[in-house]
Formats: structure tokens, sequence, C-alpha cells
């Protein structure tokens, strides 16, 4: 089985990883978060395997010494790159928590990045300092949950006109933006060779509207500012699962899933 993985923060958790005292041996005290988590309620004990990241790449494996004191002894120390073409998710904020699970599936899948969309006919709205908060607390925990040693970057909220200048200059650096809309008539497979096609340190969005859908001028905008249109099949798929689905493929199509 997988050790857990546990998220270090080196500025609040005064942990020096980017120090160079990351090495085989090294001994260093879980903070109290991670040690409530990975004791308290794994009920992990003394000689059980854990892993230990900053988000970043860093993937640090060790063995816990000392329960009561959080004492752990670094036996690995590995570093992991970005992936070559970023998935990028724009999702529009939806109500009932449907966004949120989009973003939590989207990070299990292995996006890169989150952009939230506070799109037309969005009904949730974004609150500065608290849907944001929450998000990248669904980010962490999705991320500790897939063993992933990268946190997908939340970028800045955006509205529909900020969103089309966006897809306008990612169309001039030679990015893909994908717009899953029930009404396109591109083919699936179309956006998959476009993506695998891309070169390194190009970047694929996918943008996702809200419940009521993406609106038609919306769609306009971003196909005229170099977006592509596009349908998941015959099948109206729910604001939480279209994005995870189109990730799915785009990440199959990326040569994500070999081991």
């Amino acid at each position: 089985m997988t050790a857990p993985l546990f998220l270090l923060d080196p500025e609040r958790d005064d942990t020096p990883l980017a120090s160079d005292e990351l090495h085989t041996g090294w001994k260093l005290r879980l903070p109290q978060h991670v040690r409530r988590h990975a004791i308290r309620s794994m009920r992990l004990s003394q000689g059980c395997e854990i892993q230990l990241s900053d988000g970043q790449g860093l993937r640090l494996r060790a063995t816990i010494k000392d329960v009561e004191t959080g004492l752990v002894e670094v036996t690995a120390v590995g570093r992991e790159n970005a992936p070559d073409v970023s998935l990028i998710l724009v999702q529009a904020l939806a109500k009932g928590g449907h966004d949120e699970d989009a973003i939590d599936m989207a990070t299990q899948i292995g996006v890169d990045k989150v952009r939230p969309w506070q799109a037309d006919r969005s009904i949730a709205k974004w609150k500065e300092g608290r849907t944001d908060r929450k998000w990248r607390q669904v980010l962490d925990a999705a991320t500790e949950q897939s063993r992933r040693a990268m946190t997908p970057e939340l970028l800045p909220v955006l509205t529909s006109k900020p969103l089309v200048r966006d897809c306008h200059e990612a169309t001039g650096r030679g990015d893909l933006t994908v717009v899953l809309h029930q009404d396109a008539t591109m083919d699936w497979e179309d956006v998959e060779q476009r993506a695998a096609s891309l070169d390194t340190g190009r970047c694929v969005r996918v943008i996702i509207g809200p419940e009521g859908g993406i609106g038609m001028m919306e769609v306009q905008e971003m196909v005229e500012a170099g977006a592509v249109a596009t349908a998941l099949g015959g099948n109206i798929l729910r604001a939480s699962t279209a994005g995870p689905v189109a990730l799915t493929l785009l990440a199959r199509a990326l040569g994500r899933w070999r081991c």
C-alpha cells in the first residue's frame, strides 16, 4: 500500500524544505497539524512509512521514530518535474458545491492549475478570503489523498470578459483552449490530436460552465478569441463531472497514464 502523503508549508511549519539539509537520515519533527492528522486521526505508529511534500514537486519518504514528539527520519529524497504540457481547468462557480467537487476530482486526475470563473449564469458568487480559502483546502486535501507531490495552482478568479482576453492571449502563445458546450459540433478526437501535438511548455485549458450552461454569447466570444468548442458525446454532464471527464481523456492523450 502506498504510504500516506502530507503537505508541509515551509513558511507556516518552519520546516527548511529548500535547504541543503535535505538528505537521507535527516530528522525533523512533524508540525502539529500533520501530527494530529497522521497519528491521532490515521493512528499511524512508530515504524510506519509516510511521505512529505511541499506541493511544489518535492517528495520525501520518511519513517516515524517517535509518535509522542512527531519525530520522523527521512529515508529518501526526490523531486518531480512539471509535465511537458500543462492541464488547466477553468471551472465556473456552481451552487451546491458542484464546483468544489469538480476541482477535487480534477486534482486527483492530475490538473496543474485551476481558474475559478464567475460566469454570466453562475448563481454562486466568489467571496475573496472565504471561497478562495475553501478552494485551497479542497485542492490540498485532494493532493494528499491522491499522493501527489504537486498541488494545483489556484489562479485568480475571472469574469467572462477578462476570460475572453485570457483565451486570446493563450492562443497567441500557442496554447489550446477547449470550451465544452452541448451544441458544439467539433469531434472530441480532434481535440485530443491537437493536444497531443502541442510543444513542450504549452497548456491545454478546459472551460466548464455552471449548472445552466455557458451562454451563447460567451461561447461565441471565446471561439472568436481562438478557443475551440466541442461536446463530450450526446450526454449532458453535470458541472461537477464535465471537467474531470475531459481532463481524464486529455491526460490519456498526453501520455500521463503510463506507469
